[in-house]
């Protein structure tokens, strides 16, 4: 266990040397023995202070409005054992894919907690964090960052490649197959603080793993936070990832995600979103078919109420022959908060008998909520099959009218009517426990 945290003041005139607006400097890269990290953290580090954040200008940004983000109010996290940071509370910590576990990992803060079982760690699989990483494998670790996402991506995501102190790395080796899941947790409790987590999970050739990755903090929280993640996952030649990832911020937290998965030939990814926190967020996802075969499966689930902003950017590139991409995100929304889902599926020249879809459905539960859905195409190929589809709507009035005629009260009847809805991407969970999640997320809000 590591020392808990303390928050950092910078002083204001570091943020215009680096022209980010953010108070960081180098003396906030974390320290690195090994080479290889030391050049990869000053790299990253040259990268970030040679941006700014996003404006309306950029076409990516311009449904998401930055103008409110201070970013100077926002300090890393840095090692004080008179700091108290909250512990995750105990409903997050429970397995969500099965009744056991091989392994969980929580970060919470500077602090760290690891429960791995030994059958895992005696078959030579590594799941663990930097600062374990840095003693035990560093070449790994260094070989790992920065190779799915690059810090030159944006702003947020040079400054976790420059910044982040701790992570998680899970690496199964080639011909394993690990038959109960693994978990990580991210828990953010401090106020004023920049959470930054960076996820890295590596399958060699014809493993197979299930994996859930939660990121939260407490509902309760008013002061704002900012959290930055990086997510880079690697599927080799005809391994399988099933792979889950909840967020569930307060809504005082700022949060910016960039997401990539790179799929070898016949491996197969099944990604799974759970998004229902956050003041504002922007995530950006990309799957990279690279290999012949190769083939993923994106859900997404996201229900927003009050002023929430839930920005999701997915990008399915088809990059070899007869590679197949699935993608359906729903959301439902209420009161005053706002949904953006962009996607765009490209096929490569070449990439021929490629098979692509993506669908987005939202529910307007109040006049003032608002969606915007907005799928694309882009293919350089001609032989392919890509459809999309987008559709944006309010709850049908016939069907309230006919489960009231039933008896069953108004509010009980859209709830029914949210759960249906809901329920194509329940069909494609096939964890119990996360779709338990998901239809408590869905009694939590209908209930507000």
């Amino acid at each position: 266990m590591t020392d808990t945290p303390v928050v950092v003041q910078r002083s204001r005139s570091k943020a215009v040397e680096n022209n980010t607006n953010f108070f960081f400097s180098d003396n906030d890269i974390p320290a690195e023995n090994d080479t290889h990290l030391k050049e990869y953290r000053k790299k990253a580090w040259e990268t970030f202070i040679s941006q700014k954040l996003p404006t309306g200008k950029e076409e990516a940004w311009r449904r998401t409005d930055l103008s409110k983000l201070d970013p100077g109010q926002f300090s890393l996290i840095k090692n004080n054992p008179e700091t108290r940071v909250s512990e995750p509370p105990a409903e997050i910590l429970e397995p969500l894919a099965d009744k056991e576990q091989a392994g969980q990992i929580v970060l919470y803060g500077s602090r760290e907690s690891i429960n791995v079982s030994k059958k895992l760690i005696d078959t030579g699989i590594i799941f663990s964090t930097f600062s374990q990483m840095r003693t035990t494998n560093p070449n790994l670790l260094s070989s790992v960052l920065g190779k799915i996402v690059k810090p030159e991506v944006n702003i947020f995501s040079s400054m976790v490649h420059a910044f982040g102190q701790n992570g998680v790395v899970l690496y199964i080796p080639r011909n394993t197959k690990v038959d109960l899941p693994l978990h990580s947790v991210v828990w953010n409790s401090l106020e004023n603080a920049a959470y930054l987590s960076h996820i890295v999970v590596v399958l060699e050739e014809n493993s197979e793993v299930t994996y859930i990755h939660e990121s939260a903090s407490p509902e309760r929280n008013s002061i704002p936070a900012f959290h930055s993640g990086v997510v880079e996952i690697h599927v080799g030649e005809n391994a399988k990832l099933q792979f889950v990832e909840l967020q569930s911020f307060g809504k005082n937290v700022w949060n910016f995600t960039n997401e990539r998965a790179r799929v070898e030939s016949g491996g197969t990814i099944e990604w799974t979103f759970g998004a229902i926190g956050s003041h504002l967020t922007k995530n950006f996802t990309d799957l990279d078919l690279a290999g012949d075969g190769a083939t993923g499966k994106m859900s997404g689930f996201y229900f927003t109420n009050g002023k929430q902003h839930l920005d999701h950017d997915t990008q399915q590139n088809h990059l070899a022959p007869h590679t197949t991409s699935d993608l359906l995100f729903k959301g439902a929304l209420l009161e005053n908060s706002r949904s953006v889902w962009q996607g765009m599926i490209y096929v490569a020249p070449g990439a021929q008998k490629a098979d692509g879809y993506q669908a987005n459905r939202n529910l307007i539960l109040n006049k003032s909520a608002h969606a915007d859905s907005l799928p694309g195409l882009e293919i350089l190929a001609d032989d392919v099959r890509c459809t999309h589809g987008a559709t944006v709507g309010k709850i049908d009035p016939e069907e309230i009218f006919y489960l009231l005629s039933r008896g069953i009260p108004k509010k009980e009847a859209e709830r029914l009517i949210v759960e249906g809805f809901f329920d194509p991407i329940m069909q494609r969970i096939p964890f119990e426990g996360v779709r338990n999640r998901f239809q408590q997320y869905i009694h939590d809000k209908m209930a507000v």
